[in-house]
């Protein structure tokens, strides 16, 4: 029996590889639904490719427009992600959450009862709403699978494994493009220079998140929660040549370790096939890089933003939205040159500091609507701050 898919940011960079890796074997996937916020031209081609019958289009201009063009009857094209439930008469076996940023949490939330597997690439949804994805998660008995590196990595490591047993978790950083700068040059920096990461190919915004080092910031919260660990049990090691993804030491003396190419297609290909027996392609065990793994201790002056974590607490809140808001913001004010790197830092530090915003950090998310709220005001008072 065919294997029922969906893919929600099926025109993204992970979207895409879930589709290739589908498309590769389409005799065993029967892809139920695709979703897009505007990029119809990319959806369209897809929908071709595996006859898939159900698309949603968010952007209501690029909807309209899509609704024109296609005659084919059989294609039903929908605007939002309330209409699951016509769409959705019989539950998915794997659905993938790859939709950037905090446009995913809802369609995330409304989708894990409709799904048996839940694949969730993105860490604002998990940072932001991790309370609410759980408690659905149990409601409806929906397994999980974080398919970032090194979250997935740490899944495959401690599997059968009781958290009370694990001692240490290391998750690894390429320190970027910034690794060998001294800090007054890299607080210099342009983004030109910022977005050159020496080992990944990744999105403007990621790749910003990765020269801060705030992308380890929010791994280390996406490990609390998705766990249920201690942060103290959590640690960095900069690891320049991207190998190795995460070592988990535990109390019984066992260390493991995880490597594997710098190719998401590995961690997307395995939370789909799982324990079936399915070979990717992939390199040569590297000697030279096992016998050079060059593993140091973050130096934390370098990326003033991990201090961040103090904030954190075990618990998710509402102050992680506020962290990642702010970032967000602060990101693309960056990109558009309109505050320097320095200023990126500067302010996303005072900004979380504010007795307004810091009052969130003792407060838990109820609903999707309070994180919406707070996204949009946290994104208001930068823009007061910054224009």
């Amino acid at each position: 029996m065919k294997k029922r898919i969906a893919i929600l940011g099926s025109t993204g960079s992970i979207g895409k590889t879930t589709f290739d890796i589908i498309k590769r074997d389409k005799k065993n996937f029967e892809v139920i639904l695709l979703t897009t916020h505007k990029n119809i031209k990319e959806l369209y081609k897809q929908s071709k490719i595996l006859n898939v019958k159900n698309l949603i289009v968010t952007d209501t201009k690029s909807y309209t427009n899509f609704k024109k063009k296609i005659k084919n009857k059989n294609i039903k094209i929908f605007n939002n992600y309330k209409t699951l439930n016509k769409i959705l008469k019989k539950k998915l076996d794997y659905t993938m959450s790859s939709i950037s940023g905090l446009a995913g949490l809802e369609p995330t939330l409304m989708i894990i009862g409709k799904t048996k597997t839940i694949a969730i690439a993105n860490k604002e949804s998990i940072i932001c709403g991790w309370s609410l994805i759980d408690k659905k998660l149990k409601k409806y008995k929906t397994s999980f699978i974080p398919v970032d590196s090194e979250h997935f990595s740490i899944w495959s490591l401690i599997n059968n494994f009781e958290n009370d047993l694990i001692d240490k978790i290391y998750i690894t950083a390429s320190g970027g493009p910034f690794l060998k700068w001294p800090l007054n040059k890299i607080m210099k920096a342009s983004p030109s220079k910022a977005l050159k990461h020496p080992n990944w190919s990744m999105g403007k915004k990621i790749s910003i998140d990765s020269a801060t080092m705030m992308n380890k910031v929010f791994e280390v919260i996406e490990t609390q929660r998705i766990f249920n660990l201690s942060k103290s049990k959590i640690k960095i090691l900069v690891h320049d040549k991207s190998y190795i993804h995460a070592i988990v030491k535990f109390k019984n003396g066992i260390t493991k370790i995880l490597a594997h190419d710098t190719n998401m297609k590995i961690p997307i290909f395995n939370s789909i096939y799982q324990n079936m027996k399915k070979s990717i392609k992939s390199k040569n065990l590297d000697i030279n890089k096992l016998n050079n793994l060059n593993l140091i201790k973050l130096n934390k002056k370098q990326f003033p933003l991990i201090k961040i974590l103090n904030f954190i607490t075990n618990e998710n809140t509402l102050f992680e939205t506020v962290i990642i808001s702010a970032n967000d913001e602060l990101v693309d004010l960056f990109l558009k040159k309109k505050i320097s790197y320095f200023e990126l830092h500067k302010k996303l530090l005072s900004i979380i500091n504010f007795k307004e915003f810091k009052a969130y950090k003792n407060k838990k998310p109820s609903n999707i609507e309070e994180i919406t709220r707070l996204n949009n005001s946290v994104r208001l008072k930068i823009q007061e701050l910054c224009i």
